[in-house]
């Protein structure tokens, strides 16, 4: 377990803390030499079967970003107050960032009390407790490292603290520190935010290449695990330049999505502050420029929440309820601290009243499983998408989907709403496709998934259309999808003529007929052998590759397979390809695979032809 120190330079924290645990965390030369400390400093307490962590963050202004750094993952912090000082600018700076992170619990630790008198101590506690409400319930310890006066109380009180980390989420660890060691390699060293890691285990970095972990050692021991809570040093298998790795990159044991540059928070402002400004966005080891949106309201007051939308220059690995911190544009200032509520927000509508009723859920949803409810209400996610955002392993998920009465096919899970709605759609277009076009059969796969859900995940909507058909909701014939109680049929007259026109087609060898052709040589009248022709389309006997030249379908199909093959060898097929397999002339077998290009099988791309929808003509 880790825990915080911070306050003001030069008001003994440094100190105190080897009072407490034996150590000087100062460890760079220069903070030897300059008496500060300029960048993170680690103590730790060995106590029973438990190793406490101390961080010391700086407490000059000029080094404010890593004592930023230092917050991540962190419950618990110390508010260290000189007894003959009291409090400074840099105390009240850090004060307010430990309660804009919403931690657990802030001890207020009077330190050099034997320069002080009771009265004056007991002056600064109450000055403190009445300035700052928050402060009232908090334990509160007077301490002079020099007499060693209630190091010993506060060391018992820190025992007893629970390790608020989660060690049952996927691990996630943020890197403040590169080096190497000789005959070791590169190490690297940080707080692990959640999960657990061991000897042998493969990780992700951030820039997505795995890495293996060769030896750990947490809270300053050696040992073959460390989990959540802890100050972990990890020795990195990895074909990288040490370069390649740097502060403010992560180890996760999730493959890392994208990361995100357009984010939803709950705002908590430290000072007022108007609709849109820039913003520093500090988030563990990592800081980028920003843009801060309001989206309730035109102006915020201090001590004042309310949604606001984060723009990123910088994108950063953020999850729900990742804790964030901001500074003003010139980045003198704390202006807020934030919440997140989502990541990847969406770029349109952000201020309707339907997106922020769902904020609004969202914030008061108390678990992962009410969370999850709510992402899916009104559309399907992808798996690995909930897994990050929720921070869950995949026997977690199952679980929380079972509970909610959710589905998982492949790499997407949705409500049994969300595709109640998806078949009403599908259904209701077959109906009106079928209104406008009575003399059509029905639609292909891949035309009806346009027509219906476009934006929706693809595979997914072929899944619902296969269910459909297997329910009976839906029939297929000859490829085309169509309501069970869509006919077109032959009457007795037009069946008689359909085996002469067959026979026509069946001396050609597998060639096109032309309308005009076909009335000539069986005597009949040209517009009477258009309508039965384009009629014997629609029951799918013949298929129209371009006005009035016609194909029997099941030599189409034949072609398609034809195709099909040749695309599954070499991934594409041009016009010079299908006429050489054909012996076909070229414009027929262009308008041949502009006709499959139309109907879905295929897709133009340049100057080939790639398969689009695979199971038409099956």
């Amino acid at each position: 377990m880790i825990i915080v120190t911070s306050g003001h330079v030069d008001h003994g924290k440094t100190a105190f803390l080897q009072a407490l645990t034996g150590t000087h965390t100062a460890h760079l030369p220069e903070e030897k030499k300059r008496g500060m400390t300029i960048d993170l400093g680690y103590a730790y307490l060995p106590v029973g079967d438990k190793i406490l962590g101390f961080i010391d963050v700086p407490g000059h202004e000029k080094f404010l970003a890593n004592m930023l750094a230092g917050l991540g993952g962190i419950h618990y912090a110390m508010l260290i107050v000189a007894a003959d000082e009291g409090m400074q600018a840099q105390t009240r700076e850090h004060l307010a960032i430990l309660r804009q992170l919403q931690l657990e619990e802030i001890l207020l630790v009077i330190t050099k009390a034997d320069r002080a008198s009771s009265t004056q101590i007991d002056e600064l506690i109450q000055q403190m407790t009445a300035d700052y409400a928050f402060l009232q319930g908090s334990p509160i310890f007077v301490t002079s490292a020099t007499t060693q006066q209630g190091i010993s109380e506060l060391r018992e009180f820190l025992t007893a603290l629970p390790n608020l980390a989660d060690p049952n989420k996927p691990f996630r660890y943020a890197i403040d520190r590169v080096f190497s060691i000789k005959g070791a390699g590169t190490v690297v060293t940080g707080t692990a935010l959640s999960g657990s890691v061991n000897v042998d285990d493969e990780l992700f970095l951030s820039q997505g290449e795995k890495v293996r972990i060769k030896n750990i050692h947490a809270q300053n021991q050696p040992t073959t695990q460390g989990v959540a809570g802890q100050r972990l040093a990890l020795n990195l298998h990895s074909s990288l330049d040490r370069e390649a790795i740097q502060r403010g990159d992560w180890l996760f044991e999730q493959a890392p999505p994208l990361p995100t540059d357009r984010l939803t928070v709950m705002l908590n402002a430290e000072i007022p502050l108007l609709e849109n400004q820039a913003v520093h966005v500090y988030h563990a080891t990592n800081h980028s420029l920003g843009k801060l949106s309001l989206l309730t309201t035109k102006t915020l007051s201090a001590q004042q929440s309310a949604y606001a939308e984060i723009l990123l220059d910088k994108p950063l690995f953020l999850c729900f309820a990742d804790k964030l911190i901001l500074r003003s544009g010139d980045n003198k200032q704390l202006i807020a601290g934030a919440e997140v509520l989502e990541i990847h927000s969406p770029k349109r509508h952000k201020r309707s009243e339907v997106r922020l009723a769902f904020l609004r859920n969202l914030q008061q949803a108390e678990n992962a499983t009410a969370r999850i409810a709510l992402y899916l209400q009104e559309k399907a996610v992808d798996v690995k998408a909930l897994l990050w955002q929720e921070q869950l392993n995949a026997s977690a998920l199952t679980d929380i989907l079972t509970q909610n009465h959710a589905v998982r096919f492949q790499d997407w899970c949705f409500s049994t709403t969300y595709q109640a709605e998806k078949n009403q759609q599908i259904l209701t277009a077959l109906a009106d496709y079928h209104q406008q076009h009575p003399d059509q059969v029905g639609l292909g796969k891949a035309r009806l998934y346009r027509m219906v859900a476009l934006n929706q995940p693809e595979k997914l909507i072929y899944h619902f259309i296969d269910a459909l058909l297997a329910q009976g909701k839906l029939q297929q014939s000859r490829g085309w999808l169509h309501l069970p109680e869509h006919k077109i049929e032959f009457t007795p007259q037009e069946q008689a003529l359909w085996k002469q026109v067959l026979a026509e087609f069946v001396a050609q060898n597998g060639q096109p007929l032309w309308v005009r052709d076909i009335a000539n040589h069986l005597s009949l009248d040209e517009t009477l052998m258009r309508n039965f022709l384009y009629k014997a389309g629609k029951l799918g006997y013949l298929t129209p590759i371009v006005k009035d030249r016609f194909f029997l379908t099941e030599t189409l199909y034949r072609y398609a397979k034809i195709i099909k093959n040749s695309i599954e060898k070499q991934g594409d097929i041009s016009v010079n390809q299908l006429r050489d397999e054909l012996q076909f002339g070229r414009k027929l077998t262009v308008q041949l695979i502009e006709y499959f290009d139309r109907c879905g099988l295929l897709r133009r791309k340049g100057n080939v032809h790639v398969l689009r929808d695979g199971e038409l003509f099956e």
